[in-house]
């Protein structure tokens, strides 16, 4: 079908230059061959102009907070994506350097230049600066949300029941297939790369990264994989999803966040293939969707609503007030971030999900907040848990350093959430504790860890 208009925006409004020699698509987020509507967009302009059209992607050393398990799933994927296009007749480059400024290289020979949509402060920094020194047309199209953010809603939304109307209002008329457009001219140029992806450890080797957080066994990057994982999901772990996704040790979710947070696979062909399984109970489908949809796209509204989505300052009012009055409240233990990092803690299932993290770069959500509320607990003041939780986080986890990374961090400080009960530390910000592990088998999740450690070494 033709794709949404509520999609598309112009970013730099100018002539097209009459002389280009291809459309160009700058990738960044969307880092996958289908399913994929700002590609999907410039090839219907590509077409329309009797143009070939090049992929272009920037590869940067200085990503914040990257390193090489964050640097080695995404070249996988990209390698992925190289094959994928050329073999349809579309071409792509990969060039060393900040993104805009090789898309604004590139763009020197392009009759115009779309790009796909970022939400966290550097991608929207870049798109920023390359629309200001742009001389021809720039067009964003954003496909890795199912509602476009400005169709849901124009304000900072207080929590998922605020947000969750406002999208079920219109996600129906965007969970919707996309057509693959035929290619009418083949890309024939060699823009030349600067990297060969077909040695993806040497690339990452060579680049000025932190090495020492190694890449991952547990998960390979690329949409293939992705649509692997989706399939895998939908046979053997949505029919339990409502009753099972609390329960680590069952293995019952979907391993989607990696792929979504590196733009391997789209949340509409996930929404799909979910709705369209006919797997399981309606209640585990909805419980699905309203995670993949509702409260990934909250996170979304915050990080573009809340520019300081990644400091202590950006949580509500109230609960930095709560924690604050309670700052000097008696630790039941204190440790540092090293501490943490080690997992030498006295808790033997918080040192499993540190393990888990930075074993295999993924940990369960339950887990997830169970693990930072603990750091809350054992810090010596509010602001140094923050701290720690999000650069362990952001670190460590494949999925770190993403809109839903950062709300999920927000959450733990009270985000989101409403004032609970006052309990010593947290005030009245939500705590957890040991009932936390009367809900699943808790030793058969330790054991699980220990596996999953063994297998990466």
């Amino acid at each position: 079908m033709t794709i949404e208009s509520t999609r598309v925006r112009t970013l730099k409004d100018a002539p097209e230059h009459a002389e280009g020699r291809y459309v160009l698509y700058w990738m960044q987020s969307s880092q996958r061959a289908e399913f994929n509507p700002a590609l999907e967009y410039a090839l219907e302009l590509a077409n329309q102009r009797d143009l070939p059209l090049w992929v272009a992607f920037g590869l940067t050393d200085d990503y914040p907070e990257a390193n090489a398990r964050h640097y080695a799933f995404m070249l996988e994927g990209l390698a992925e994506v190289r094959r994928r296009l050329e073999a349809r007749g579309i071409g792509f480059v990969l060039r060393h350097g900040a993104p805009d400024a090789v898309a604004l290289e590139l763009s020197r020979q392009a009759a115009l230049v779309v790009c796909d949509a970022g939400y966290l402060k550097v991608q929207r920094l870049w798109r920023r600066r390359l629309a200001e020194v742009l001389d021809r047309r720039l067009i964003r199209v954003e496909g890795d949300v199912v509602a476009p953010i400005a169709q849901v809603s124009t304000k900072h939304e207080y929590a998922a029941r605020t947000i969750r109307p406002r999208i079920q209002r219109i996600m129906d008329d965007y969970i919707v297939p996309l057509r693959t457009r035929p290619v009418a001219r083949r890309a024939e140029l060699d823009l030349g790369s600067d990297f060969d992806l077909d040695n993806v450890p040497a690339i990452v080797s060579g680049l000025r990264l932190d090495q020492a957080c190694a890449p991952v066994k547990r998960f390979r990057g690329g949409e293939g994989e992705a649509r692997d994982r989706l399939s895998r999901f939908i046979d053997q772990g949505l029919a339990d999803y409502g009753a099972g996704r609390g329960k680590p040790e069952a293995e019952v979710v979907s391993y989607l966040s990696p792929y979504l947070h590196f733009g391997q696979i789209s949340p509409v062909e996930i929404a799909l293939a979910v709705r369209g399984s006919g797997r399981g109970a309606p209640d585990s489908r909805a419980t699905y969707l309203e995670e993949l949809i509702v409260r990934r796209e909250l996170s979304i509204n915050h990080v573009w609503h809340s520019p300081d989505y990644d400091r202590y300052e950006a949580l509500p009012d109230w609960a930095r007030a709560t924690l604050d009055a309670h700052a000097d409240d008696p630790r039941p233990h204190i440790y540092t971030r090293e501490q943490f990092e080690q997992a030498c803690t006295h808790d033997r299932y918080w040192n499993a999900a540190m393990t888990e993290m930075k074993s295999t770069g993924y940990m369960h959500n339950r887990l997830r907040m169970y693990w930072g509320k603990k750091i809350l607990q054992w810090s010596e003041t509010p602001q140094q848990a923050f701290a720690t939780v999000l650069e362990l986080n952001n670190r460590y986890l494949l999925d770190g350093r993403d809109a839903n990374s950062y709300t999920n961090v927000g959450w733990i400080f009270g985000l989101h959430d409403r004032p609970w009960p006052t309990q010593p530390v947290f005030g009245t910000v939500r705590s957890m504790g040991p009932n936390t592990f009367k809900s699943f088998d808790a030793d058969a999740y330790v054991a699980q860890v220990d596996r999953l450690r063994a297998a990466e070494a």
